[in-house]
């Protein structure tokens, strides 16, 4: 008996369009390629409950013809290929014509459109893909589109979306792209009838780049470069060292004026950075190549975002040279705001970790309790490796330090090899805990605030984070439409900036018990590369060994490693 069917349409239908709309952030996507292959100067977008309940997109462009104003809701209608050939020479962002086939079958669309020479414009109703209106209206040139009820018809994939806030990330880690690839473009976006992204024309792309992720224009460098042989255009705009971010949030690499992902290149920009960048700060740079188009296949993944170059590795060695020429020739140096060192110094209940490591290291260290800086309750029992560890760091000796780094302690039969930077995170990391859980958290308050820029997507963040934020003395308000203000921070963290862009860049912080917090508080905004003095670098090792959890850092790397005597005696011959 046979097994094989055909599947009735309706079936194939959402199938399809599950392949293409994952989530509102697809509709959005898709919309705004349209419109910006019909030519609009303008895009405005509205959603309600993060696109779940409504997405609207009003456009500028060229407007859709009357006869293909039905055409363009069925499966693989384009006009943007004609054969196969067009294929592979494709200059729009949109081609497979399967975005308003699979956006219908799945939700409830009025679109309406009016192409110039036409005397009105068109509505069309569809709703899971059937047509109910079709009907001449009265509109300026361009086209409107509202997406309502989301995936009304498969409840399956409804279930499976995220939280409106979640959900709202997605969509602007979409959107702000788009932004970036033409300045003369206006873009305005709204959510619940709040507008979160407002740019008008600019006359250039670092000024739009600039007031579109909220940087200062005068730290942005732009280099750009013709490769005739090759029939290549580059164009970079690179963050100078005062663009510093803890995720790699803010890069952005665009081909042909597509918005693209492509690791190969990505990972030859920011190798360049190290130069200037410590391995866990990352840069922000917008990279825009052009190129022929047989020369790039952007059909090899169903959202268009990943592309393959021929010829890929012949561009990284043109990409470092002009990445390394333009931050070493016009780079500045680093800039610093003096209010985030200016404390109330009324403020401060005790010293803190640091003021007595700098005692210590100037020899005026003459003892602490140690519940000043670290639990005093008495560790949980350890494994017998670790214990036996455990007393080995205790009762060795100090004999130095590698690269300011690495501290290292002499036993009895091996080298014992601190990590500073985590033994200080897991450290800081336990007595922040402790402060949280007594609710008696330590604080410094600037004498004048400390001014964060934001991006939309981490303004955005933080208005949904405030609360938790001040749960652990980072006290923020708004200081105008795209800054926030840092007023207060635990004194136990080093960098409160790093830490508190730590905290807002998770997708979700709501869902986040405080000790999750507390370790995004910690991460990269302690001591690193400091030099320690020998009474310093003890006194740290005292603090580490006392802690409920001496041998790992809060995110699982290791504070210590041992060097047993046999690796010597084998490395040099001896047995």
């Amino acid at each position: 008996m046979s097994k094989v069917h055909i599947l009735p349409p309706e079936i194939v239908t959402k199938i399809a369009a599950g392949e293409v709309i994952e989530r509102p952030a697809s509709v959005v996507k898709e919309l705004i390629e349209n419109a910006i292959d019909a030519q609009a100067k303008s895009i405005e977008i509205a959603l309600k409950q993060a696109g779940k309940t409504s997405i609207h997109i009003k456009d500028t462009g060229t407007g859709i013809e009357p006869d293909d104003i039905e055409k363009i809701f069925q499966r693989h209608s384009t006009s943007k290929i004609q054969n196969i050939a067009n294929l592979y020479a494709i200059k729009s962002l949109g081609f497979r014509g399967e975005a308003l086939y699979s956006i219908a079958a799945i939700s409830d669309v009025i679109l309406h459109s009016k192409t110039k020479s036409s005397q009105t414009g068109w509505e069309i109703h569809l709703r899971g893909g059937e047509k109910k209106n079709l009907s001449p209206v009265s509109m300026p040139e361009g086209t409107q589109i509202e997406v309502k009820e989301l995936f009304f018809n498969t409840p399956a994939r409804k279930k499976f979306l995220k939280t409106d806030t979640a959900e709202l990330q997605q969509i602007l880690n979409i959107f702000m792209p788009y932004t970036l690839l033409d300045p003369t473009q206006r873009f305005i976006f709204n959510h619940n009838g709040k507008s979160i992204v407002n740019l008008s024309p600019e006359v250039n792309q670092i000024n739009r780049i600039a007031k579109a992720l909220n940087l200062k224009p005068e730290n942005i460098l732009e280099r750009k470069e013709d490769f005739p042989d090759k029939n290549i255009t580059v164009q970079l705009l690179l963050g100078d060292i005062n663009i510093q971010r803890v995720r790699k949030n803010m890069q952005f690499i665009f081909v042909n004026n597509r918005p693209v992902q492509n690791h190969f290149l990505s990972f030859h920009l920011n190798q360049v950075y190290r130069l200037i960048f410590p391995a866990d700060v990352h840069p922000f740079f917008c990279l825009y190549i052009t190129i022929p188009p047989e020369d790039l296949d952007v059909n090899i993944h169903p959202t268009k975002r990943e592309i393959k170059i021929k010829n890929e590795s012949m561009l990284a060695p043109l990409l470092r040279t002009l990445c390394e020429d333009t931050l070493m020739s016009h780079g500045k140096a680093k800039e610093m705001q003096e209010s985030l060192f200016s404390y109330n110094k009324k403020s401060f209940k005790t010293r803190t970790t640091d003021a007595v490591m700098r005692e210590t290291s100037q020899g005026k260290y003459n003892g602490a309790s140690e519940e000043q800086f670290i639990f005093s309750k008495e560790n949980p029992a350890l494994p017998r490796e670790q214990d036996d560890l455990k007393h080995k760091v205790t009762q060795a000796h100090y004999i130095g330090s590698f690269l300011n780094k690495y501290l290292l302690f002499e036993s009895s039969s091996s080298l014992l090899v601190i990590d500073q930077h985590a033994a200080q995170e897991r450290v800081t990391y336990e007595k922040l805990i402790r402060q949280i859980e007594s609710k008696h958290i330590e604080i410094q308050r600037l004498l004048t605030p400390f001014v964060v820029q934001l991006s939309p997507q981490e303004k955005l963040a933080w208005e949904n984070s405030k609360v938790m934020l001040e749960k652990i003395g980072l006290e923020t308000t708004l200081w105008d439409n795209d800054n926030i203000a840092l007023h207060t921070h635990p004194q136990l963290i080093k960098n409160p900036e790093i830490a508190l862009r730590n905290i807002i860049s998770t997708e979700d912080v709501k869902r986040f018990d405080m000790a999750l917090v507390a370790r995004h508080a910690c991460r990269n905004s302690l001591m690193a590369g400091d030099k320690l003095a020998p009474p310093a670098a003890q006194f740290l090792r005292d603090q580490l060994v006392k802690c409920h959890d001496p041998f790992t850092c809060p995110h699982g790397r290791p504070t210590v490693i041992e060097i047993k005597d046999g690796v010597f005696e084998k490395q040099f011959l001896r047995k």
